[in-house]
């Protein structure tokens, strides 16, 4: 089937997200949206990824579990997995190489952990805005062990994108997609970048705040609506 997909959204575990972004309210926004698959990418932790999927259950939406990892080179990665287990023990790992710094709710906002029915169970204490102690190519490997798929996120932007910070795209074998923004021109950006041309390009929208979650205009080919297929679909 070729399914409409966005396959970056934060949900308010995020501190930079709107504390709107919650379980339901994503999944009944992508649903109005006419979505058909979207994944949870929360900065370097995917503790509210079951919830959003345990929300989604019973509905014609396929959840993704995913992170956006930030790595030590400050270029931000969207890791996708195919099953929760798989993305709460990557997430886990990343927890481990992250500096021991607590939040500063006042600052970067709250990091609110919630269950499926939008109750609020916790709160991340550590701060998930910083880098991991991990290169980007040594995610990449980790990710592909865990049976997962790593695409660098926003290329198209200054701020934490693989290009603005390599200058390049980086020849890890397995690399088949690279992420750009709503607003991004590839066309113009492989003339500037000519590597970008030897990739798939995939749009997502980073949403943040829930009117950002993409209409139906980003597709890709799956064999069902499960993220199992969707991971397989990106590795072809």
């Amino acid at each position: 089937m070729l399914a409409a997909v966005d396959l970056h959204i934060h949900t308010a575990l995020s501190p930079c997200a709107d504390d709107a972004m919650t379980p339901n309210n994503i999944v009944n926004m992508a649903l109005l949206k006419g979505l058909d698959i979207i994944a949870i990418t929360d900065h370097n932790s995917a503790s509210n990824c079951e919830a959003v999927m345990k929300c989604a259950s019973g509905t014609k939406l396929a959840v993704v579990p995913g992170i956006e990892l930030e790595t030590i080179e400050e270029v931000h990665m969207v890791c996708l997995f195919p099953e929760i287990s798989k993305a709460v023990g990557f997430g886990e790992y990343i927890q481990s190489l992250m500096p021991a710094l607590d939040n500063r709710e006042d600052i970067f906002g709250r990091q609110l952990i919630m269950d499926e029915n939008d109750n609020i169970t916790g709160h991340e204490k550590r701060m998930l805005l910083t880098a991991a102690a991990i290169t980007a190519e040594e995610a990449f490997f980790k990710v592909q062990k865990a049976g997962g798929v790593m695409i660098p996120a926003h290329i198209d932007r200054e701020s934490h994108g693989l290009l603005s910070n390599f200058g390049m795209v980086p020849p890890f074998p397995g690399l088949k997609w690279l992420e750009v923004s709503g607003a991004a021109e590839p066309d113009a950006l492989a003339r500037r970048f000519p590597d970008v041309k030897n990739y798939n390009i995939i749009t997502s929208s980073d949403a943040h705040y829930l009117g950002d979650i993409l209409e139906r205009q980003m597709y890709i080919e799956v064999e069902a609506p499960e993220a199992c297929c969707v991971i397989s679909a990106l590795k072809r």
